[in-house]
C-alpha cells in the first residue's frame, strides 16, 4: 500500500510504500481489546475511599451479650450493621488497577491497529520539510491544504523531537503530536487522520516491526553462523547420542 507525501507548502510530491511489517498484519480484535483495557486501567486512579472500623471514632465495648437477649448478635457501635458504622468491603484509595502485558503482544496490537487504519482511504499521509518557525496560523493554513478534516482528531507522528511543530499544533483543537516511539493503539484508533513526518515510519518500523526470531543468527567460532533452530537441533542430537552411548556402555 502506498500513501501520498506532501511538502510543507501542501503540494503532493511523491508516494511512499508502507512497510508490510506494520501495515500488512492480520488484525487481531481480541488482542486490541486487551491492550485498550490495559491502557485505560493503567490511567485509572482510585478516588473513592470508605473508612474502616479502625478509622471510625467510637467505643469498642460490646453493647450486650452474644446470647440470651433474643436480638441479633452485634458487637461494638462501629459495626457496619449500625448507622454511623464502617462500610463492609467498601472501596479503598490504595486500590491498584495496574495491568501488565508482554511487549510482543503490545507491539502486535499496535500493528493490528495500524493495519486496520491503513484499509481506510485517506487516513495516512506523509509530510516533509516542515519549517522551524512556531506559527499556529501557518500550521492551520497548511492543514487546510492537506486532505485532512480539521476539527476531527488528527495524530501527527514525529520521527524525532520537532519543537516548532509541537508548539504550533498544541493550540489547535483535535490535533495531537506524538513521537513514533510512543505510538499506542488507543491514539491510533481514535484518530480520524494520521500524518507521519519524514523518518517517523522508519523509526516506528525499527521499534515495532515484527522480526523473524528464527532467522536471527548467532556468531560461532570464526566466520561460521548457526541459526537458533539449527543450534537447537544439534543440542537434541548430541543429548540423544550421549544417552545411547551410556546405554551401550552399561549393557557391556
Amino acid at each position: 500500500m502506498k500513501i501520498p507525501v506532501y511538502s510543507a507548502t501542501g503540494t503532493k510530491k511523491k508516494e511512499f510504500e508502507l512497510p508490510a511489517s506494520l501495515f500488512g498484519v492480520k488484525p487481531n480484535e481480541g488482542l486490541i481489546h486487551q491492550v485498550l483495557l490495559l491502557q485505560q486501567s493503567n490511567r485509572r486512579s482510585a478516588i473513592a475511599h470508605t473508612s474502616s472500623r479502625s478509622e471510625i471514632q467510637g467505643s469498642t465495648r460490646k453493647l450486650y451479650a452474644q446470647k440470651g437477649t433474643g436480638r441479633a448478635r452485634r458487637g461494638a457501635i462501629r459495626s457496619p450493621l449500625l448507622r454511623g458504622g464502617n462500610k463492609a468491603f467498601g472501596p479503598k484509595k490504595n486500590a491498584n488497577f495496574m495491568k501488565r502485558m508482554p511487549k510482543n503482544m503490545r507491539h502486535q496490537a499496535l500493528c493490528s491497529c495500524l493495519s486496520l487504519k491503513a484499509r481506510e482511504e485517506g487516513v495516512f499521509l506523509g509530510l516533509e520539510g516542515y519549517p522551524e518557525t512556531v506559527k499556529t496560523k501557518e500550521f492551520v493554513a497548511l492543514f487546510k491544504k492537506l486532505p485532512v478534516t480539521l476539527g476531527r482528531r488528527i495524530l501527527v507522528v514525529l520521527g524525532a523531537k520537532h519543537r516548532a511543530l509541537t508548539l504550533s499544533a498544541r493550540n489547535v483543537p483535535g490535533v495531537k503530536t506524538i513521537l513514533a516511539s510512543y505510538l499506542n493503539p488507543e491514539d491510533v484508533l481514535v484518530s480520524r487522520n494520521i500524518i507521519f513526518l519524514e523518518g517517523a515510519i522508519e523509526e516506528a518500523e525499527e521499534i515495532f516491526g515484527r522480526k523473524q526470531r528464527n532467522e536471527k543468527s548467532v556468531d560461532v567460532e570464526g566466520d561460521q553462523t548457526v541459526t537458533h533452530l539449527e543450534k537447537k537441533a544439534t543440542k537434541k542430537t548430541s543429548v540423544k547420542s550421549k544417552r545411547k552411548s551410556s546405554l551401550s556402555d552399561s549393557s557391556q
